[in-house]
Parts: structure tokens; C-alpha cells; sequence
């Protein structure tokens, strides 16, 4: 299965709690932190829903 690469990439602050909770459940914590991890449907609907504060690339 691939890996993908999510990296944040703008601020948290000031985001209604449920975009906080899924970046946090992501893995991400502070600017420029990634994770990599398995594509999966679940975690596209995850990155969806913060797709203005994520990037993901595929490695």
C-alpha cells in the first residue's frame, strides 16, 4: 500500500474544534510537522476535511 506525507502547513488558532481534533488525531502538532503514513480511504477523508491547512505528497 502507498505512504503518503502530511505536513501542516498553516495555524490551528482560531479553527472551529473539529478541524483542531482531526489535525491533532493526524499525528500534527505545531507548523511544518509531518507524519507519514498509510493511503487509506480513512485518512483521505481526514486530510479532506483539512485539506486547507495540510499538504500531502506521496513518497
Amino acid at each position: 500500500m502507498a505512504k503518503v506525507r502530511v505536513t501542516l502547513v498553516k495555524s490551528v488558532i482560531a479553527k472551529p474544534e473539529a478541524q483542531r481534533k482531526t489535525v491533532r488525531s493526524l499525528g500534527l502538532g505545531k507548523i511544518n510537522s509531518f507524519v507519514e503514513l498509510e493511503d487509506t480511504p480513512q485518512l483521505r477523508g481526514q486530510v479532506d476535511k483539512v485539506s486547507h491547512l495540510v499538504k500531502v505528497e506521496e513518497i
